[in-house]
């Protein structure tokens, strides 16, 4: 039995899943003839609120594409310093838009709204770039999995519509915000004008995202996503993982975030343990006291089958999810709690 902790992205299709998978219907989705992806679409944007939703292969294609709708060769975008648009997607923002990006200091991945005002650059000052674009994730994942303040969440959106600027959610994880926060997808579809969700992280899909927005903005997403080459034909198979997902899988994400929050509990009180960031969700950010422990902490787990991520300098990453049974969840406090360094 291996215990693959390192993300929400290693699970893999339950056998319901893949039934659904195998009787979906197809079509050509580059002709937006796909039955089943049209569906998906038209279920999400329906869930959020929003006009219009486009699928994608992956969630790095659906949030370079929002940065794309959003802005032009030259512009920048205000993100905080540990954004995934910023850190994990290959310098996509600079590579297929021209853009550069603010970092914002923030607090586990979130900021407020005072600092983004601090961060735009005055638009008749020809010698800095021009601010298009406020980008948040929530969850934010080098954050910890925290969760944004849905009223701070509001303010940005005033300071965004008095500056003409764009307002983009990276939510790969916001599905684990929604059931923790007991918030809806109308609420967040009110705010930004692109939304980005995943399926294949806390879902369980083996692929997919979707991008989801205001007419405006996506009225030329289809020819971005063709122009990333992500246009795809028979894709409603994935697609019926993604409906399947929505209907049965979204209220047990509590589950994962309540496994987390008892592994944070039992690491805090290990002495090897420098500290356990704050867990809201199921994701679990923490320090060993002496950081070059770090590949031998790894190898201990390891050698009893359980895989983590390694952040470097000491940190760690734990990640709850729907392939983590009970069984599994058991075994792996009972390793940590004889563990010694």
């Amino acid at each position: 039995m291996i215990i693959d902790l390192r993300s929400d992205t290693v699970t893999k299709p339950t056998q319901d899943m893949l039934d659904a998978m195998l009787q979906a219907k197809v079509g050509d989705d580059v002709y937006k003839e796909d039955p089943t992806v049209n569906a998906l679409e038209e279920q999400l944007a329906k869930m959020f609120g929003k006009p219009k939703a486009l699928f994608f292969p992956t969630g790095t294609m659906a949030n370079q594409t929002a940065i794309k709708l959003h802005t032009n060769p030259g512009d920048q975008v205000i993100c905080d310093k540990d954004a995934h648009i910023y850190n994990y997607e290959g310098g996509g923002a600079s590579f297929n838009s021209g853009v550069s990006c603010k970092l914002i200091d923030g607090n586990r991945g979130m900021f407020t709204a005072e600092q983004v005002v601090e961060a735009i650059n005055p638009p008749d000052f020809y010698h800095s770039p021009l601010t298009a674009l406020v980008e948040v994730e929530n969850t934010a994942n080098r954050g910890g999995g925290s969760c944004w303040d849905f009223e701070e969440l509001k303010k940005i959106r005033t300071v965004c519509d008095s500056n003409n600027l764009g307002f983009h959610l990276d939510g790969a994880r916001i599905w684990n915000a929604l059931v923790e926060k007991k918030e809806t997808a109308k609420d967040y579809g009110q705010l930004f004008d692109t939304i980005s969700v995943c399926l294949s992280k806390g879902l369980g899909c083996p692929s997919g995202s979707v991008l989801i927005g205001d007419e405006a903005f996506m009225q030329n997403a289809i020819r971005i996503r063709k122009i990333l080459g992500g246009g795809m034909r028979q894709v409603g198979y994935l697609a019926s993982a993604g409906i399947y997902a929505l209907d049965n899988n979204l209220d047990r994400l509590a589950e994962d975030h309540k496994k987390a929050k008892e592994i944070g509990s039992l690491l805090s009180e290990l002495p090897f343990i420098k500290n356990v960031s704050p867990i809201e969700t199921n994701i679990i950010i923490f320090e060993l006291q002496n950081k070059r422990d770090e590949p031998k902490f790894l190898k201990a787990l390891e050698d009893k089958n359980i895989r983590l991520s390694g952040m470097g300098q000491g940190k760690l990453r734990i990640v709850t999810h729907l392939d983590y049974t009970d069984q599994m969840h058991d075994y792996f406090l009972s390793v940590l709690s004889v563990l010694k360094f």
